[in-house]
């Protein structure tokens, strides 16, 4: 095709400009993660198999454990990414005060305002117009009549064949569904919304959509985990192969009241055997947290059953990424130099080539130095600081042909005004 090979370079330099842009806030990028990814590709090939397995109508799970600096949140977002490659809807999640683990319905909400699809994010109302447009199709394709009104009676039929399984899992979910391609063919576009929102977990929602449904009340925490059931085949039957699912810091469960601790890691006790019954098809769950989260008195070592369903192996040296678990390593200097290298490379991709005259592997080895020395010699807490500066000096050289990292590279990570409490606690103070 003409100019597709420009196009796919547009596309690429846009790519590492948004890299370089996130690098520069300290925040993970939302594309192009493979880029950066070094020294976990065991884990991203036991990922791609076990979302090749969903895809299969089955239900599968992992937990990635990880200290603080070893990249719970970059991997996550990497698997992510593996699964919208590989066709999966997926949703990221941060488990917080807004949604804590205990509350199922909360939880719920979040994922569906979350979903994202390869071609773009609140993708709730596109897969469900995606459901409803291969209907339409097979309904032509097999010599249905074309003429609008005969489509949209004919469409309406094959819904109901559709939505038998839906139903199945939550008869409130298929009348919404409904309602809302009706709505939408009528061109009542305020109902249509409203079908959305109360799809997605809204609590207060139009009663002329409810009474058209014929639903009452919201997703609740007895229907939260339906109504995912339901959703995940509506992806299915939009032409992906599966919903994927992060939860990401668990670990802030600890934080809450005992019953309220005890009442989310049950919550978390109820996905597992859903996935162990194959309750949840064609949906995947990541769960990231710290080791406080698996081996602290406050911790899912206090719900026994849940603990003996999740732990792993002990560690004898060698990383299993198959076990339940996906046991991240620290951040080393190797790692973090080849991650530098990655950067010089993007940053050329996006602005021009880098004079390495001037950033080679001695400054970057140098930088690491000045930045460890100042958290006493942790290089496990220092990447995204690392790199935050990197991008700085980067953008120094390219500005500045008299610029010389080497001479004037000073961290002064005192002055920084988003430092983490981690990053913080072990950082040493200059008086």
């Amino acid at each position: 095709m003409p100019g597709s090979g420009s196009e796919k370079q547009s596309d690429r330099k846009l790519q590492s400009i948004g890299i370089i842009n996130a690098l520069r806030r300290g925040t993970v990028p939302a594309s192009g993660l493979e880029r950066l990814a070094v020294g976990i590709a065991a884990e991203e090939k036991a990922i791609a198999d076990q979302l090749d397995y969903v895809a299969t109508g089955r239900s599968d799970l992992k937990f990635v454990r990880g200290d603080f600096g070893s990249g719970k949140t970059f991997f996550v977002c990497r698997a992510q990414e593996i699964a919208r490659s590989g066709m999966f809807v997926t949703s990221h999640v941060v488990i917080s005060p807004d949604t804590p683990l205990h509350k199922l319905a909360a939880l719920y909400s979040a994922v569906m305002n979350g979903l994202r699809t390869e071609n773009g994010e609140h993708a709730l109302k596109s897969i469900i117009d995606s459901w409803i447009y291969r209907i339409e199709e097979r309904l032509i394709e097999s010599g249905g009549d074309e003429d609008e009104e005969k489509l949209a009676i004919a469409t309406a039929e094959e819904m109901e064949k559709s939505l038998i399984r839906v139903s199945e899992e939550n008869s409130g979910l298929a009348a919404a569904v409904r309602t809302y391609y009706h709505a939408n063919n009528r061109g009542d576009f305020a109902v249509a919304q409203a079908a959305l929102g109360w799809i997605s977990g809204e609590g207060t929602v139009g009663r002329t959509f409810k009474s058209e449904a014929g639903v009452r009340g919201a997703v609740d925490e007895g229907t939260a985990l339906p109504f995912l059931r339901g959703i995940a085949r509506i992806i299915v039957q939009a032409g992906y192969r599966g919903l994927s699912i992060a939860f990401d810091e668990t670990e802030t469960a600890q934080g809450s009241s005992r019953p309220l601790r005890e009442k989310g890691y049950v919550n978390l006790r109820r996905i597992v055997d859903a996935v162990d019954r194959n309750e949840s098809p064609y949906t995947f769950f990541f769960f990231t947290g710290t080791p406080s989260f698996f081996e602290g008195p406050k911790g899912i070592r206090s719900l026994p059953p849940l603990f003996d369903r999740i732990q792993t192996i002990e560690d004898d040296g060698f990383r299993n990424p198959l076990q339940t678990q996906i046991i991240l390593s620290r951040f080393d200097e190797r790692r973090l130099e080849e991650v530098a290298t990655r950067v010089i490379e993007i940053y050329g991709e996006a602005y021009g080539e880098v004079d390495q005259s001037r950033v080679n592997l001695r400054f970057i080895r140098a930088m690491i130095t000045k930045i460890t020395s100042r958290f006493g010699g942790r290089i496990d807490v220092i990447p995204r600081i690392f790199l935050r500066e990197f991008v700085d000096l980067l953008d120094k050289c390219a500005l500045y042909e008299e610029y010389d990292p080497m001479v004037k590279y000073q961290f002064e990570g005192a002055k920084m005004g988003d430092v983490k409490e981690e990053e913080r606690a072990v950082m040493e103070v200059v008086w």
